[in-house]
């Protein structure tokens, strides 16, 4: 071959691999590495967000033609695993699922190691998941609200919730219970919710507040008793445990969301790939029949109503917050 037509062939090879390069996304590169998409949770094991995540991370990488791997990093109420994700390149192959834990922490602690929603890229918000407040039946006898108060006014202080951490979704719901039926109890933070379900099977706290998914077996055991639901409504996972509306405590209703974040700089075309498997594997029918059975409600947003409610909720739950004075730590 003569030397101009060597350097043709290997100009227009060239040309041909740049070309390639630039039509193919990172996410449509996932199944050409074999590299797998990895969900960074910054939720102990066994809390509603990691039963969300795990029951449809199969089908989120059958959407993508990879592997999915679940990694928790609980702690220091979920900072440490939110400063995980933001670390990450904003390539697609780092997630995470994050409850609305995420948008109460600039109100509760102070000198946040990243700004948020700023550090990281908002994708969807997924849905909801049913809360319920939980006695240990061994600590507590109450059956219902009206009885459960009267057990909290009878010994003020003589009662302790856990939570999985301070300034947590869960933390707050408990406080917006004590601030409405006119109660005290004192508060014992965890990091995570594992340990602390632990410490409630055990006695060493007396009540909490839960999503519905990381107690329902409790619950059907006896080992948890149910006082009610914190929504608006009853869940059909579980029709017998009236709402506190219901029961006398009509200001008493919190919702506890869930959606999905990247880190910062993802580009739109990636979001979109991402929310599209989202979309996907929440379609599936082995998902589906999951949530509902957990009691989730899934909505999932659009990117766009996603990135304004990251920033929306956030005030929503600053005023919640003062309400029930929660100081800064």
């Amino acid at each position: 071959m003569k030397p101009a037509h060597r350097r043709r062939d290997v100009l227009a090879a060239l040309a041909s691999t740049a070309a390639l390069a630039a039509t193919t996304s990172p996410l449509q590169a996932l199944a050409q590495a074999e590299r797998p998409v990895k969900f960074i949770l910054p939720n102990a094991t066994g809390s509603g967000v990691d039963t969300i995540t795990r029951a449809a991370a199969p089908a989120f990488g059958r959407a993508l033609g990879t592997s999915v791997v679940v990694e928790n990093q609980a702690g220091a109420s979920g900072i440490i695993g939110l400063q995980a994700l933001a670390k990450n390149p904003p390539d697609g192959f780092t997630l995470s699922v994050v409850s609305n834990n995420v948008v109460i922490f600039p109100s509760v602690i102070k000198n946040l190691p990243f700004e948020m929603p700023g550090d990281f890229t908002p994708i969807a918000v997924i849905g909801a998941t049913p809360m319920v407040l939980v006695v240990n039946p061994q600590r507590i006898s109450a059956n219902n609200a009206r009885e459960f108060t009267a057990a909290l006014k009878a010994r003020p202080d003589g009662y302790n919730f856990g939570s999985g951490g301070t300034g947590t979704i869960l933390h707050l719901a408990a406080e917006m219970f004590l601030d409405e039926a006119g109660v005290k109890a004192r508060h014992i933070p965890y990091k995570g919710v594992g340990p602390m379900v632990t410490d409630l099977l055990g006695g060493q706290i007396d009540f909490g507040v839960l999503a519905l998914p990381s107690v329902q077996q409790h619950i059907r055991s006896g080992a948890l008793r149910p006082i009610g639901m914190c929504g608006d409504k009853r869940t059909p996972a579980a029709p017998d445990i009236p709402t506190f509306a219901e029961q006398g405590l009509p200001g008493y209703v919190i919702d506890a969301w869930f959606g999905v974040l990247g880190p910062k700089g993802m580009t739109a075309g990636t979001v979109k790939k991402v929310h599209d498997a989202l979309v996907a594997a929440f379609n599936d029918a082995a998902v589906k029949e999951a949530m509902a059975r957990q009691g989730n409600t899934i909505a999932i947003s659009t990117v766009e109503q996603a990135q304004r409610m990251f920033r929306s909720e956030m005030e929503r739950f600053a005023g919640l917050v003062r309400k029930v004075g929660i100081e800064a730590q």
